[in-house]
């Protein structure tokens, strides 16, 4: 089970680190060289999508294939809720027939969908416990 520590380090800034010992800055937005929260959920799902479609990719497109996630908040301005996560997958396929690339693509977006944690606990909407002693 993986868990992570947010400690507070300043005002409005915070320090999120894993048990593998990572840090990243977290704060609010226009906190300089932080990630705000939605940011580091957005990071997530676009390195769950990359992560998932990288073996994919190598093994078709080449060890030097360049992969790019980008993943964007779908939410009205000033909305303290996300409608969805829009993410996409930007892959250099140029080095692939027509047929191959459909393949790859239809392969990907299979294993996103069976095996990409971040992205089918969004979908799924998962239940989020909060305590406090």
């Amino acid at each position: 089970m993986a868990a992570v520590r947010v400690r507070r380090i300043g005002t409005h800034a915070f320090t999120a680190t894993n048990e593998r010992g990572a840090h990243v800055r977290v704060g609010r937005a226009g906190e300089p060289g932080a990630f705000t929260p939605v940011e580091l959920l957005l990071a997530a799902a676009a390195g769950c999508v990359g992560i998932t479609a990288e073996d994919l990719v190598v093994r078709r497109a080449g060890a030097d294939a360049a992969i790019e996630a980008v993943a964007e908040d779908v939410r009205p301005v000033g909305a303290h809720e996300l409608d969805a996560v829009a993410v996409r997958l930007g892959l250099d396929l140029s080095a692939l027939g027509g047929a191959e690339r459909a393949e790859l693509v239809a392969v990907v977006n299979r294993a996103v969908e069976a095996v990409c944690t971040v992205t089918r606990t969004l979908k799924r909407s998962t239940r989020v416990d909060l305590a406090v002693p």
